[in-house]
Formats: C-alpha cells, sequence, structure tokens
C-alpha cells in the first residue's frame, strides 16, 4: 500500500482528461450510468490506494452540449495512516465499489431538474486516494464536493491546462472550504491540527501545494483553501453551509468523530441537540463567516452561503431545485446564471439563524 499512496495526483487526473476525451460510444441519458474503469493507468502508477485502477462514471453529451463538460469529484474525507487508510479504501476501491450509478442534479440529464447542462457530457470521478486528488472542449466545469471540493480548488487552475480549446472554463467548489487549525478559541482546535499534521506527513501533500502559497506561509496552513482561493485565476464558485454538518461533527467534538455520546444523536438530528451543542454550533458559524466573508472581499469570486444544516449540495436531495433560498433563488438558478454570465452571484447569509429553523422553511416554499 505504502508505494501506491506515492502516486500523483496530476498524473492520475491527465490520465483520466485523456481517456475522457477518446470516449465516443457512450449512450446518453442513461438512468443508471456504468462505471469505467482506467486498467491502463494501473502500469504507469496511477492507482487508488489499494492498487485498484482509477474510476469514474460517463453520460456523453448530445445536441448544443456535445462539445460541453462538467467534471465532478466525489469526496469522501481522507485518511492519515496506514491502518486507517486500509479501512477507508474498503469502502472506496473501485474493485469493490457500485458498478452503476445514477446522476443527479448538476449531473442529471433531465432538462427539467438540470436545464443549463444537461445535455453536456457529464463526468463523476471517483474519489479513492484518500487526499483530495492531489481534445477541444468548448466549454467545461470542474466540480467537486467536501474532500472534492477541495481537490476542485486545488486543481482548479492546473486542469484548464489540459483543456486549452475551451471557450468558457469555470469551477464550483461544494462544500470544499473548511475551518482552518488556527482557530485556538474553536472547540476542537487540538483535533483539528492533529488531523491535518498526519494527512500532510502521511501523503506528503505538501509538494503540490501552490507555491503562491507556500512562499508566504506555513504549508500546512496552505491546506486551507480560503488561503489559496486568492490566488486562482480560472472563474470559481463556493456554495458553502455556514452551519456545515461534517465540520461540526468531526470538528467540534474534541474526542473521537460521531462519538455516540456527545454528537452522533445531535448530528442525525438537530432536535436531540443539547442547548451546550447549539451555542457550539452557533460559535462554529461565528468563526466559519469570518472565514468566508475574507474570502468574499474577492469580488470575482462567486458564493452562494446559506444556514441550513448540511454538507454537500450536488449529490443532495435539497442541494440543487428545491434548495436553501438566497435572494428567492436556487442554487441550480444561481449557478446556471453565473457559469452563462447572466448574472453574477455573492451572497451570505449572515442573519441570526436558528439551524432547526432552516429545513422547515425549505419545505414551506417547495
Amino acid at each position: 500500500m505504502e508505494k501506491h499512496i506515492q502516486t500523483t495526483a496530476d498524473h492520475w487526473i491527465k490520465l483520466l482528461v485523456l481517456s475522457l476525451v477518446m470516449i465516443i460510444q457512450v449512450v446518453h441519458g442513461s438512468e443508471n450510468i456504468t462505471i469505467t474503469l482506467l486498467e491502463s493507468a494501473v502500469s504507469k502508477g496511477a492507482v487508488c490506494l489499494d492498487g485498484s485502477p482509477p474510476a469514474y462514471f460517463y453520460d456523453k453529451g448530445y445536441g448544443e452540449g456535445a462539445d460541453n463538460w462538467v467534471v465532478y469529484l466525489e469526496g469522501g474525507g481522507w485518511c492519515a495512516n496506514t491502518d486507517f487508510c486500509r479501512e477507508w479504501i474498503s469502502t472506496k476501491s473501485t474493485f469493490k465499489r457500485e458498478k452503476k450509478m445514477q446522476f443527479r442534479h448538476i449531473l442529471a440529464p433531465e432538462q427539467t431538474i438540470n436545464p443549463d447542462f444537461y445535455n453536456w457530457n457529464r463526468v463523476f470521478v471517483a474519489y479513492c486516494d484518500g487526499s483530495s486528488f492531489m481534445g477541444d472542449v468548448e466549454e467545461a466545469i470542474l466540480s467537486g464536493g467536501s474532500a472534492g471540493g477541495m481537490a476542485t480548488i486545488y486543481h482548479c487552475d492546473g486542469f484548464r491546462t489540459l483543456i486549452p480549446g475551451a471557450t468558457r472554463y469555470k469551477c464550483i467548489a461544494d462544500s470544499g472550504i473548511f475551518t482552518p487549525a488556527d482557530k485556538k478559541d474553536l472547540i476542537g482546535y487540538e483535533k483539528r491540527v492533529h488531523r491535518f499534521d498526519k494527512l500532510i506527513a502521511f501523503h506528503g501533500t505538501d509538494k503540490f501545494l501552490p507555491k503562491s502559497c507556500t512562499s508566504k506561509m506555513n504549508v500546512n496552513l496552505c491546506h486551507f483553501p480560503e488561503n489559496v482561493v486568492r490566488d486562482i485565476q480560472t472563474p470559481l464558485f463556493i456554495i458553502e453551509s455556514s452551519y456545515d454538518s461534517f465540520q461540526i461533527y468531526t470538528g467540534l467534538d474534541p474526542g473521537l468523530p460521531y462519538n455516540e455520546t456527545t454528537w452522533y444523536g445531535c448530528g442525525n438530528d438537530l432536535d436531540f441537540c443539547t442547548c451546550p451543542q447549539i451555542q457550539s454550533m452557533k460559535e462554529f458559524r461565528a468563526e466559519f463567516l469570518k472565514t468566508l466573508q475574507a474570502i468574499a472581499k474577492s469580488s470575482s469570486i462567486g458564493m452562494f452561503v446559506h444556514s441550513c444544516h448540511i454538507h454537500g449540495h450536488f449529490l443532495n436531495f435539497h442541494g440543487w431545485d428545491p434548495s436553501p433560498l438566497l435572494q428567492n433563488k436556487t442554487i441550480a438558478k444561481v449557478i446556471g446564471d453565473w457559469y452563462f454570465d447572466r448574472s453574477f452571484f455573492q451572497v451570505i447569509d449572515t442573519q441570526d439563524v436558528d439551524p432547526k429553523n432552516c429545513w422547515k422553511s425549505i419545505y414551506q416554499k417547495n
């Protein structure tokens, strides 16, 4: 396994892009998309943690969308030591994962659900390295959620060089911004520091980070996208919840992630949260909003930051259309308008909101 872990993310992604560009015999509009394994990548060392080949799901574009691409990078957290990586890859190995999947939301083939991108070439890239993934194309989108959202930010400019013929190329990071480890006053500080120190040491990810960041600050801090986004040249859109559920459960609990005695019940149902837990969530939100507002100082970065209790949107039932509303617009509407330059959108909900009430308002409006 140690040998496989040394695989470079850039090599992996270049092989993926070359493979996608050459595909010509895939039927569009399939309800269940079949997995494609990149067997040829194995001999080049571009493999998953367990040596299984990288993989993706692909639905061919047609009509006016035939030359346009949406590439979505799957999320799934990280692993930072051999034992945990063995456990992590047991559910991520491309040898074991489901061979078919249904495309939804920004990948959906139905025009009623996905009016702007339904007939594009749509790709879902399987995540299997545990470290955020360190031809002529007219239009393209690189997107991803959670660890894939962070990967989208890291690789946004680099991916652009692989599609030099694209006349329009933009990136969308879904739940890819994480609270920096240097927030010492926030509960869980020591655990966050320990987690990312282990991640960096185990995967050697520091050498893949942008020099524009590492030349200015501690390399560990460059793993946090807020310190990278200001140097990105490609148009970027960020979708976040200020009550990010994953960060709350795994970051605020000073014990083990998803500790059943503290945050497990609260994480599944906010009605089970204690008053101290709700207060901790509000303190997290206040710090996270500072991070997001600092990013918003760049007038070129689009943002949709709401206050519903969720992590990840594009694969979530209420994360596209319907979705949380800002200025009476859904995420689907905002993304379509931003990508096609119909209108810019940078809105952060800073109102004092009870996270328990957000989803109730969504159900009422939709």
